[in-house]
């Protein structure tokens, strides 16, 4: 066959992957649906209800293309207005949006500086075109620095996380204030941060109580703490305008579906109005986290490192076999091999201190 030869040498390094059914009778502490949303009937059944009073339930076309419907208008003007952005765009994921920003952003006389650790979305975009990428150490604000004072680019743009999706670790704040004194553009993927993060939830910008200026870009997915699907962009109007006239998953993609639109507006709305239990039920499990494991985390993912492909897996499996789902991340997608848990709000305080426990008795 075409390609035995490579998935006989994925096997042997332990990196072989398959799609497994989710098993909805086991306690879910694996997914990104970091706030229980995903469960939320009341949110799931108010946008069936909404989208049954419509006279079509399909967005039909791309944004462009009479496939702009106020209800994803409403939702833009929404997201703008809890985080304190001009214009926003939304789109089909955060593996999309993050294409669009990169391909689109960075022009031939332009220089990306990337953090080393970010999102494969992100590091895929530079090679569609000669992209001048520079990667540097994660979140070392210094080196990046030195990178911003030695460049003769036209635009700088700088690429980092709000929260890392396999660390679990916070961007330096000190990215905001580099990039605002350099005049360069800044995106911030706050895929794994919006919702989790900041005195209203809405991720690193709420958490550091960032002044938004020109230069910032804010990306989200709206299928992890949104509980739906799909993404959005955030920025000044001028950088809107401007994605909307050049990036290709944009232009030419089916504009997202009127039913995730809706109910990641309603998920929105649902964080904001119950802004103070979430943030008590974050912080519990933060502490459940630390006390158990010994491990603090800024947002919600616990980043264990087992540093074997092959004991991970196996470690992920047993803990299946004790009824908890967690993720068994090898390498190359990250550095060392790791049991990521999410300590999901959707799973009790109860089972996730029990997880911990098993998890600490099995790795010792």
């Amino acid at each position: 066959m075409y390609y035995t030869n490579e998935l006989e040498a994925l096997k042997r390094a332990k990196r072989y992957r398959s799609r497994e059914i989710v098993d909805t009778s086991i306690l879910d502490f694996a997914s990104n649906d970091y706030l229980g949303l995903a469960h939320n009937k009341e949110l799931h059944e108010a946008t069936c209800k909404t989208l049954s009073s419509m006279p079509l339930h399909a967005s039909k076309a791309s944004l462009l293309v009479n496939g702009y419907h106020q209800i994803h208008k409403g939702f833009e003007d929404a997201l703008c207005a809890a985080n304190g952005f001009e214009d926003g765009v939304i789109l089909g994921s955060g593996f999309n949006a993050n294409i669009a920003l990169i391909e689109a952003l960075v022009r031939p006389k332009d220089v990306l500086f990337m953090d080393e650790r970010y999102h494969a979305s992100g590091i895929l975009a530079t090679n569609f075109k000669k992209i001048n990428v520079k990667f540097f150490k994660h979140n070392d604000m210094q080196e990046l620095k030195e990178l911003l004072e030695s460049t003769e680019a036209q635009r700088k743009i700088v690429a980092v996380e709000g929260i890392y999706s396999m660390d679990g670790d916070v961007v330096d704040r000190a990215v905001f204030e580099l990039c605002n004194a350099h005049d360069a553009i800044l995106i911030v993927d706050e895929a794994h941060s919006s919702g989790v993060l900041g005195e209203r939830l809405m991720g690193v910008y709420d958490h550091y109580n960032i002044s938004i200026k020109p230069n910032h870009i804010k990306m989200g997915t709206l299928g992890k703490a949104y509980g739906s699907f799909g993404a959005f962009i955030l920025a000044s109007e001028h950088i809107i305008e401007y994605l909307i006239n050049r990036a290709k998953p944009i232009i030419y993609a089916t504009s997202l579906s009127l039913y995730d639109t809706l109910l990641a507006h309603n998920a929105l709305n649902f964080m904001l109005q119950n802004t103070e239990y979430l943030k008590q039920e974050i912080k519990n499990r933060q502490e459940i986290v630390y006390n158990e494991l010994g491990i603090k985390m800024d947002g919600l993912i616990c980043s264990v490192v087992i540093n074997d492909n092959e004991r991970v897996i196996k470690i992920r499996n047993e803990l299946r076999e004790q009824g908890y789902a967690v993720g068994g991340i090898r390498q190359p997608t990250v550095e060392r091999a790791i049991i990521r848990l999410i300590a999901r709000v959707g799973e009790s305080c109860e089972d996730l201190r029990a997880l911990c426990r098993s998890l600490d008795k099995i790795k010792r």
